[in-house]
């Protein structure tokens, strides 16, 4: 009896652990569904000025709109898009009718038109805050001979460009040539379902194992007996 009272306590409690991994996932999965609802929602409201003093946590993805001007010098950031191939965000400074400076990501442009010229002066863009995390230990230092950029880090460019550390991701046209990338939440890693039909097939898979080898081993004892 001690074998089987073994494997029985040996599969009840990985099949304990397994589908207990599995509900974590699908909390998970409601979690990360109500941020990505109220991330939309957010995005899709009425655009309003930026907050003197934006906050990376309770500003983000605030829709926004702002009248100044488009000033010269820009930072080109490399990127690979789905729909348009390789090419570069647009990140250009901006200076408000209230005298801020800050960051404005116009949007992308292919490959060839990187040193384009692109239009400045007045004019009023709408869009969303923005604080992308786009940096880990892989991430090159930019190319300052080439002038590339490698990620969207708000305080290194905004030291770069001498501005506040603001950002604001355009959806509206700011340049013929540039094709506006609006915040969306469709570069938000959701694999919590992925991740919960894997553990809840492992727990299948071991509750099958161990029923396996209970009936083998109470098979061999009927066997010698």
């Amino acid at each position: 009896m001690r074998p089987i009272l073994f494997l029985l306590v040996f599969g009840v409690t990985g099949l304990a652990v397994l589908v207990s991994l599995g509900n974590w996932q699908v909390r998970r999965l409601q979690w990360k569904e109500a941020v990505l609802s109220e991330i939309q929602a957010r995005l899709g409201e009425d655009p309003v000025p930026i907050p003197a003093q934006p906050d990376p946590d309770t500003d983000k993805y605030l829709a926004v709109t702002v009248t100044g001007t488009m000033e010269p010098g820009e930072i080109a950031v490399l990127i690979s898009t789905r729909d348009f191939g390789a090419g570069y965000r647009i990140i250009a400074p901006f200076r408000t009718d209230d005298g801020r400076r800050i960051l404005i990501d116009r949007g992308f442009v292919p490959t060839p038109a990187k040193d384009r010229a692109r239009r400045t002066g007045r004019m009023t863009v709408v869009g969303n805050l923005h604080w992308p995390d786009e940096i880990d230990s892989f991430t090159p230092e930019p190319d300052r001979k080439a002038e590339i950029w490698f990620a969207r880090d708000v305080p290194a460019l905004a030291a770069e460009l001498e501005t506040d550390p603001v950002l604001v991701i355009a959806r509206s046209r700011t340049d013929p040539g540039v094709t506006p990338l609006p915040v969306d939440t469709a570069g938000i890693p959701n694999n919590h379902l992925q991740y919960a039909v894997t553990w809840y097939g492992l727990a299948l898979v071991w509750a099958l194992m161990t029923a396996y080898f209970l009936w083998r081993n109470r098979a061999r004892k009927t066997s010698d007996a």
